[in-house]
């Protein structure tokens, strides 16, 4: 896994060479931005290149230091991720207790801290303590979606890179190269991804493209019938976990959405969902502006409820609803 690993952060990934190349590697960093647009394997291909044995500001795959870090048993490069929901102050310590020496076989020790914004406050405090006393042979790098949670006082002492979305051609490249999927659902999956390869892939496991068509059909089929009743058999299909409702309720909001930008502009370039352009077409015709934002609003709020651990089954009914046209 090397530079050429990553895909859409040609900035970040150029100015991790740079660094590099010029002997000014950052004792401490940031990777944060969304989740699965590729920050956790740029970590670990930055790793690689900082030991790499043949290549000077990319890994070569091939040498014993590259092959080690790539099976977790290279002795310099430590990945450091949440025990359940926290990580723990005995981590941090084995961090400081290793940071005192030099790297035992490579060029740099690299600690990749996962999740970083998990730490607890000893945790913290004690990760600053190191960021205060820099050890020019160790390296850390503190992956986050959420740089917000960290205290600045952490974030203030790392050089900071923010990993941008990933554009969709990038996305369908990856799906094509990587994941073996023809075009077409490649391309459906990259448009629904909103910049993210780790949820294209996670929606490639969960058969998305066959759920939001079955979804769709039966949104238009309630139109159609004006049956209320017909709702309450498909709000099983949401099932029962908080971030598995989330992702149906997504669907939903990024096809009314669709609908809304289609009504206003009739430029079907900006939608999300391409492949269902017929449907889309249909009931922007037959809504109007307000009754698709009274929609879209209906499904934020069971969005919000669901966050906040609301009774699922009665949010859900209100929410439907809040959709059909009664």
């Amino acid at each position: 896994m090397s530079f050429t690993n990553v895909y859409g952060q040609e900035k970040q990934i150029e100015l991790m060479k740079r660094s590099i190349e010029k002997e000014r590697v950052s004792h401490a960093y940031l990777f944060y931005g969304m989740q699965g647009i590729g920050k956790r394997t740029s970590a670990m291909a930055f790793a690689k290149a900082l030991n790499c044995k043949k290549e000077k500001n990319d890994s070569c795959d091939s040498c014993a230091t590259c092959i080690k870090i790539d099976r977790g048993v290279h002795p310099d490069v430590i990945t450091i991720e949440p025990e359940g929901l926290i990580i723990k102050i005995k981590n941090i310590r084995e961090v400081q207790n290793q940071i005192k020496f030099r790297p035992f076989e490579g060029k740099k020790r690299v600690f990749i801290i996962v999740d970083a914004e998990k730490m607890n406050s000893p945790s913290a405090n004690a990760l600053l303590k190191t960021l205060e006393e820099p050890n020019p042979s160790n390296t850390l790098i503190l992956v986050t979606s959420r740089p917000y949670q960290l205290p600045e006082t952490i974030i203030s002492r790392c050089q900071k890179i923010r990993f941008d979305p990933i554009r969709k051609d990038a996305i369908e490249s990856f799906l094509e190269k990587e994941a073996f999927l023809d075009r077409k659902s490649a391309s459906i999956l990259a448009s629904s991804s909103r910049g993210s390869i780790g949820r294209a892939l996670e929606m490639m496991e969960q058969s998305y493209i066959t759920f939001k068509s079955e979804m769709i059909d039966k949104v238009i089929n309630w139109d159609k019938a004006h049956d209320p009743l017909s709702c309450f058999s498909f709000i099983d299909d949401f099932g029962d976990g908080r971030q598995v409702i989330a992702e149906r309720l997504d669907i939903l909001r990024d096809w009314y959405r669709d609908i809304l930008i289609y009504k206003e502009t009739g430029d079907p370039e900006y939608l999300i969902n391409q492949d269902i352009m017929d449907s889309t077409k249909d009931l922007s015709e037959k809504l109007s502006g307000e009754d698709i934002l009274n929609r879209i609003q209906a499904i934020n709020r069971a969005y919000r409820a669901i966050e906040q651990n609301a009774n699922k089954q009665l949010t859900l009914e209100l929410m439907m609803f809040k959709l059909l046209p009664i």
